[in-house]
């Protein structure tokens, strides 16, 4: 099975490690999985003054405080084939790009969990998400 991972470093991407770890019967090592983080975007005024290279640095280590602690997730376990991807812009956005480019079977990610008043207030990474995408997406909060 090919599942894709959404991680934004929160407390809910730690509780999704732990949902995938504690039901490894099903989730375990024989399967393929791709980790995506979403990186904001800088703006564009700042990103016009600010060096290539130096933009780039920003990005993967903005990108490397999330992953780090999945890499070590997944480096405990054993035979997991695993692919990281970084993407630069809006989570949903991009979330949603890599589940319809990857075409995974499974689309695992941490909720928050705001209710109706905070996803009308603030929207939802999650409720994006699940609009944009015909993948089965396995909510963790």
């Amino acid at each position: 099975m090919n599942i894709l991972l959404a991680v934004d470093g929160s407390p809910y991407t730690k509780r999704m490690l732990a949902y995938v770890a504690a039901h490894d019967e099903w989730l375990g090592a024989r399967h393929d999985y791709t980790i995506v983080t979403a990186v904001p975007a800088v703006t564009p005024r700042a990103s016009a003054v600010l060096d290539a290279d130096v933009l780039k640095a920003y990005y993967e280590e903005e990108a490397d405080k999330v992953l780090k602690p999945v890499r070590a997730f997944f480096d405990q376990q054993a035979g997991s084939r695993v692919r990281f991807e970084v993407k630069v812009g809006s989570a949903a956005e991009q979330i949603a790009a890599v589940a319809r480019e990857s075409k995974p079977d499974l689309l695992i990610m941490g909720s928050h969990g705001h209710g109706n008043l905070g996803n009308l207030v603030m929207g939802s990474v999650a409720t994006q998400v699940l609009a944009r995408t015909a993948v089965p997406v396995l909510l963790v909060r």
